[in-house]
């Protein structure tokens, strides 16, 4: 059973133990949010850091390493360079994209699961993004210059290789006092993605994408739910277009085939593993490690996220669970329970003043868990990304 513990203690479990895998994700915990993610930055001595870790350390993050918005620059620009990062092994390693862009600390890249036809697609898909939007925000918003219209959007779309997605941060503060108008952006939001996984389809690619939403509350045949504004929460913010199957729970098993052959020279789940032909339910993966991993080879794991939800269906009288940290943190809880080994679930607050999200306030868990959620949080990071980095600062001091 999973218990609160003070920074100090995780640590102490953390260093105690030659075998584990820290897993992390990116923006929230390490990156504060922002209403632009063109303005994003990263701690320059949390970069430095990382690399003590060596292979003990993963990202799994639904942003991308490369490109002009990938962490990557974040990385060359926390380090005043474009050569250092390479040089002396800086860049942050694990898998980006939701699970299809491996990366090591040196940026040698790989794209485990993804085809040319894919890749052509989504290569498209930030233009046909821009040209339904404009002509959304012309009827929803008919009173914005072509300027400040063009500027929105410039913000809203992002062209990102394997994720492109749409982010409506600095469009909701226009009409933040209005949730009529903020839930008709969600819809808009909505509403262009699903077109374009309709244009997929006609092009022989029904198969291929899915909607990532974030947060979310859950899934519903096979579709994730989106979290509709309220008086204290803008709810749903951004919508990715990702690889169907490139969840972060699958990606964790990557992340696990990798480590393990870094140790043994064995890839327990075969070289060839990746998200797409991971099983698809946390039992089936949970049952996969088991069959593959023996104890003495599986490490302690540490999951860190920001993206957790809980909402209740009073009309159901139930709970509606989901956020993209979700999946991967609660299987590190099952399989420290299947193992017998002491996971450690780590959650961030990110909410802050550029960026609403329910947060946790002492035992107060609304909007994120709820009496009933198996996932239990080991400690809780109240302050967000500048509390977790002190932290991890004196974490990466012990190797």
């Amino acid at each position: 059973m999973n218990v609160r513990k003070t920074k100090e203690e995780i640590i102490n479990t953390i260093i105690n133990e030659e075998n584990i895998l820290i897993v992390q994700d990116l923006d929230g915990v390490c990156i504060p949010l922002v209403q632009d993610p063109l303005k994003r930055e990263l701690d320059t001595e949390y970069v430095e850091d990382v690399s003590k870790l060596r292979e003990k350390f993963s990202v799994l993050t639904c942003g991308e390493h490369e490109g002009r918005r990938g962490v990557n620059r974040l990385v060359e620009k926390a380090l005043n360079s474009r050569t250092k990062a390479k040089e002396n092994g800086f860049y942050l390693p694990g898998l980006a994209a939701c699970g299809v862009e491996f990366q090591d600390r040196f940026s040698n890249s790989s794209y485990p699961g993804l085809n040319d036809n894919e890749i052509d697609f989504l290569a498209k898909v930030p233009k046909m993004m821009r040209l339904m939007l404009t002509n959304e925000l012309k009827n929803l918003l008919p009173d914005l210059s072509n300027d400040l219209r063009s500027n929105l959007i410039d913000v809203a779309v992002c062209d990102t290789r394997f994720t492109p997605t749409l982010n409506f941060n600095q469009i909701f503060t226009l009409v933040k006092n209005d949730l009529n108008k903020v839930r008709g952006l969600q819809l808009i939001m909505e509403k262009i993605m699903n077109n374009l996984l309709e244009d997929s389809k006609s092009l022989g690619l029904e198969n291929s994408f899915h909607l990532h939403l974030m947060p979310n509350i859950g899934e519903k045949n096979g579709r994730e739910i989106m979290k509709y504004a309220t008086q204290n929460d803008f709810g749903t913010t951004d919508i990715q277009f990702i690889i169907k199957g490139a969840i972060k729970e699958a990606g964790l098993l990557l992340l696990l085939n990798k480590y393990i052959s870094s140790r043994t020279g064995i890839y327990p789940f075969g070289e060839s593993f990746n998200v797409r032909n991971a099983p698809k339910t946390l039992n089936k993966l949970i049952e996969l490690c088991r069959d593959k991993i023996p104890r003495d080879q599986m490490p302690l794991l540490i999951g860190i996220g920001d993206t957790v939800t809980s909402v209740k269906d009073d009309k159901n009288n139930s709970w509606l669970r989901g956020g993209s940290d979700r999946g991967f943190l609660t299987l590190i809880q099952r399989l420290g329970e299947s193992y017998k080994k002491d996971n450690q679930v780590i959650f961030v607050n990110s909410c802050n003043e550029q960026v609403s999200r329910p947060r946790v306030n002492g035992t107060d868990m609304k909007g994120v868990s709820d009496p009933d959620d198996d996932l239990k949080f080991n400690m809780i990071i109240n302050d967000g990304p500048q509390e977790y980095i002190k932290w991890f600062k004196q974490l990466a001091s012990q190797f």
